[in-house]
């Protein structure tokens, strides 16, 4: 067996470090490389070992987040059907007081008393909804807001400053701060503005 000496002659280049390995490996008995295989197959095998174990881990934390997911869905859903019911058997007592005072005002003719009888019904629903955090938009008298109001008319009105609510056509509502239902509003417009702006203007 020849053996290549790793200190170059006088004019010769130095032996690469790949070339160096090439010359170890050749310097290595059969016993050794036997034992340097076992080791890196010994090596492999807990590679292996140790992946399988991190893909198990994975599959059982994706299946526990699954199973997660449906329960959270299932409490939500389970929240507002509560909440629900909640809300509606607190407007059957509406809706019973507004059956009762129809029955009451029908027999006894009382226009006043009918109308009595409609305002407390009214005033118990609304204090329902208040509780669940519903609140009227103020709008009348305030400049007009395009967040909380909806312009249906524009009103000449000389006695008003520009773009201020001047009624209210159907009220809007805000649910817990989010509003659900914007103000239709009739919105004023200034002539005097108008025509100095056109005079500017010409």
């Amino acid at each position: 067996m020849e053996i290549t000496p790793l200190t170059p002659k006088r004019g010769e280049k130095p032996p690469t470090e790949e070339k160096k390995e090439r010359i170890s490996r050749k310097k290595m008995t059969k016993k050794e490389l036997m034992k340097r295989v076992e080791e890196l197959e010994e090596a492999l095998r807990a590679e292996r070992e140790r992946a399988e174990t991190y893909l198990r881990q994975l599959k059982y934390a994706k299946a526990d987040l699954e199973n997660l997911r449906k329960m959270v869905k299932r409490q939500v859903e389970e929240a507002v059907r509560s909440g629900n019911e909640r809300l509606i058997r607190e407007l059957l007592v509406v809706l019973d007081d507004l059956e009762l005072t129809l029955e009451a005002g029908g027999k006894a003719g009382d226009r006043e008393a009918l109308m009595e009888g409609v305002e407390m019904v009214l005033r118990k629903f609304r204090k329902i909804l208040e509780s669940e955090g519903l609140k009227p938009i103020e709008a009348l008298g305030r400049p007009f807001n395009p967040d909380l109001h909806e312009a249906v008319m524009r009103v000449e009105d000389p006695d008003r400053p520009e773009g201020v609510v001047v009624e209210e056509v159907r009220r809007g509502y805000m649910l817990r701060g989010k509003v659900i239902r914007p103000s239709m509003v009739k919105v004023s417009v200034n002539p005097r503005r108008e025509e100095k702006e056109g005079a500017r203007d010409g």
